[in-house]
Order: structure tokens, then sequence, then C-alpha cells
């Protein structure tokens, strides 16, 4: 195999698709001169390549890091690849995980493949064209899902080590602080300012689960006909943590204009079929089975964290290591969401 092959540049060369046909070959017992391969890539991701992959006639998905100089502990996709496998013993829906590679000598970075599903992914808010019965059950199915993933027992499904138990906002705040300190390429001011309200506003209160990180309706494949989801996607920043960390970042379009990444504020929910802000936060209470109230901290956390990600993104293309076009006009967005963050502070 090829050890030299793109291991800076973009993926795939010929170079590389020789390579992962000879590898995957082998990984899934096939003869060579039957494992005709064809890539697609799948647009609309920030962060892990992710592409189509058909190969001796059956259909995968291959997620893989991104090339270049990567932060700390960014783009795990061991992780990603680990958490989905455990979780397919559970009732959240995931795809079924078919092998994962850690070699980066084959394609230049580690990779994992998976199966494809078949069926939708919605990534505006508003679900423009659905009835309001529709979009009703789109958002129960949503919310349903994420109840769901937090009442599974991470030692039950082998995943008590997946992260540490306790302080994870602390930890988390610290991390999203360092991150922001360390891929800067240019100064905005709010983002520490919103790092800083929240070290100093820690909620008291904290319980362990798995936690996504990214929930949100563009990370969850429906049904092709049925308001059923069929597939959790995106598990790249999941970990043990607060589940109302992942409410409160599933919370965000609530908070977001509908130029914003197809924000709510500003449709008509009732006539749309959306429940509000508050209903849709106690339907999540419910089916967990227990009684609270939320604290907007955690939307505030995740405008934060959301900052800091999208100036990565920004960082990563200055330095080249990411498609221009890819994120054209992103550079506003981190501080949309720590002018956010700091309307929730109060700050």
């Amino acid at each position: 195999m090829n050890s030299k092959n793109n291991k800076e540049g973009a993926f795939p060369t010929a170079a590389d698709e020789i390579a992962l046909q000879a590898y995957l070959a082998e990984a899934l017992a096939m003869p060579l001169q039957k494992a005709q391969m064809v890539l697609e890539p799948i647009t609309g991701g920030l962060s892990n390549p992710t592409f189509f992959l058909t190969i001796g006639g059956d259909r995968y998905v291959l997620r893989k890091q991104p090339a270049g100089k990567l932060l700390p502990s960014a783009h795990a996709i061991d992780r990603e690849f680990r958490v989905m496998d455990a979780l397919a013993q559970t009732d959240v829906p995931v795809p079924r995980m078919v092998h994962y590679c850690d070699d980066p000598s084959v394609i230049g970075t580690p990779f994992f493949l998976m199966e494809a599903l078949e069926g939708r992914v919605f990534h505006n808010n508003a679900l423009p064209g659905m009835t309001s019965s529709q979009r009703h059950d789109i958002f129960a199915a949503m919310n349903q899902t994420l109840a769901a993933l937090h009442k599974v027992d991470p030692d039950r499904v082998g995943l008590g080590d997946y992260g540490r138990k306790g302080g994870f906002i602390a930890r988390q705040v610290a991390r999203w602080q360092g991150q922001y300190e360390k891929g800067k390429t240019r100064d905005v001011p709010e983002i520490p300012r919103l790092g800083a309200w929240l070290a100093e506003n820690l909620p008291q209160a904290e319980t362990t689960t798995i936690a996504h990180g990214d929930f949100r309706l563009g990370n969850l494949m429906f049904h092709p006909e049925k308001p059923e989801v069929i597939g959790v996607l995106d598990w790249e920043l999941s970990t043990l943590g607060d589940p109302l960390s992942d409410l409160g970042y599933n919370l965000m379009p609530w908070i977001m204009q509908q130029s914003e990444y197809h924000g709510l504020v500003g449709h008509d929910l009732a006539a749309l079929g959306i429940p509000s802000l508050k209903a849709y936060v106690a339907e999540y209470f419910s089916r967990r089975g227990i009684s609270a109230s939320f604290n907007p901290y955690y939307t505030a956390f995740a405008f934060f964290r959301l900052a800091v990600i999208f100036e990565g993104i920004v960082s990563r293309a200055q330095q080249g290591n990411q498609t221009p076009s890819a994120v054209q006009d992103l550079d506003k967005y981190s501080l949309i969401f720590a002018r956010h963050g700091l309307t929730l502070a109060g700050a």
C-alpha cells in the first residue's frame, strides 16, 4: 500500500483510490477484481470529510479526519465509531458500523465505514413544504430521540469510560476557551468575554449521561415517509456529559433569526405546527420522566462553543486546510453566535 499518498492534500487522489480499494477489498473480504469502487463527496459538513462509497455493489458512508495539523482532541473519529457501535444495542437509532481503520498510511488519515441509510435530512428548521401536522411530528420525533439518548445508561452499553463523570461544564468551558486561544487567527472580543461569564456562573447541579454534542435537526436521518428518526449522525463531539448541554444546543434555533442557519425567530410557530421553546423543553423533561426547569446558561454555552468551532473553521481555511468556497461568509457567524450567548447571559 502507498504510505506517502496525500497526507497534506485534498482527498481523494488517484493514489488514494487505489490504496483504499485494495485495503477495503481485504478488510471486507472480497476479491479485488470485484471491488469496483466509487467515491462521492457528501457536501454540507465543515469538519470531518464524509463520502458515499460504493464497493462491490454495496453502498457505505466513509468518514475521515481532515488533512493538516489538528487541534488536540479534535476530529476524533475513533470515538464516533465507538459510540455508534455501542448504541446499536439501545433505542437510539444509529447507522450500523462496518469497519474502522487507524492506519493513516492508507488515505492520509484514519477513517471508518458505516452503512448508508436511505432517508431524509432536513436542514431548514421551519420545514418548508410540510403541513403543520407533519412539522409537529418531526419535532416530536427529534425530542423523543434526544430524551432516549439521555436515558441510556453508559455503563450498561460499555461506555462508562467514554468520558469523565461530573464537572463536565467547567471542563468544557475551559476547553473551548483554550481552543479559541490556540486556534485563533484574529481577535473576536465577544468570545473570551462570553467564556469568562460562563466560567464565573457555572451551574451548581449536574448529571451525567451520553451527550451527543451536536444534536440538531440537520444531524438526524428520518424515514423516507414517516416522521421517524432512523439515524443520529455526526458524533464527533460526543462524550459523557451533562444532558442539558445537548438540550441547550438543540434549542438554539428558537433564539436565532431566519437568516442565521434557518433560525425560527420571526416565524409564526403556532401556525407552522412547531412547538414553542417552553413547550419543547417541557416535552423533553416529560419524556425523560423528570421534573426540572431549564437554565438558559446551557444555550449560552452552546453558542460559545459554536462560536469557537466556527473560528477554528475560519482558521483552517486561512491555513489552506479547508476549501475556501466551503467557508465563504462563515467568518461573521462566530461573532453572531457569541452575541447571542451574551444576550442570554445578560452580560
